[in-house]
């Protein structure tokens, strides 16, 4: 959550800079969020190369990967700020080799947490079951979300 509540810092912090601050504070709350995947303990952000990605989705290849989630609500007008974690387990069948290059030369594994997309196209046939709640796993608990924007008003 340290990552969620840094962006919401210095997004805060940006607005203070501006007159509109106050004039659109009185009903603004600010949403912020982030991701990781756990995979045999080890925190896994986006893969920094090709050659990352591809050994971040091998390793899930047949084996199971931790999703974890962060969101940190931040009413604007009081400062107050409410916050929370879920986490689900998604479980892979076996991933072929030529599915592996195929998700990898799409250029999309660069750009996401683990390096791996569940709801891509290419990827959901080999997801053998979540443990917990999608829209963890996508990146926004909708419960969890909703839970602290109710205590942040």
């Amino acid at each position: 959550m340290a990552l969620a509540e840094a962006k919401a810092d210095a997004i805060v912090s940006k607005l203070k800079s501006t007159s509109q601050f106050d004039v659109e504070a009185h009903s603004t709350l600010l949403i912020t969020a982030d991701t990781v995947v756990v995979y045999e303990g080890i925190i896994r952000e986006k893969p920094s190369s090709k050659e990352e990605a591809r050994e971040f989705i091998k390793g899930y290849s047949g084996g199971q990967a931790e999703v974890v989630g962060s969101v940190l609500v931040t009413n604007l007008k009081t400062g107050k700020r409410k916050g929370g974690w879920d986490r689900a387990e998604v479980y892979f069948y076996s991933i072929p080799d030529e599915v592996i290059d195929s998700l990898i030369n799409e250029g999309f594994t660069l750009n996401v947490a683990g390096g791996l997309m569940l709801e891509h196209p290419i990827t959901l046939p080999f997801v053998e079951a979540v443990v917990g709640t999608t829209d963890t796993v996508m990146g926004l608990p909708k419960a969890l979300t909703e839970k602290c924007i109710l205590e942040a008003l």
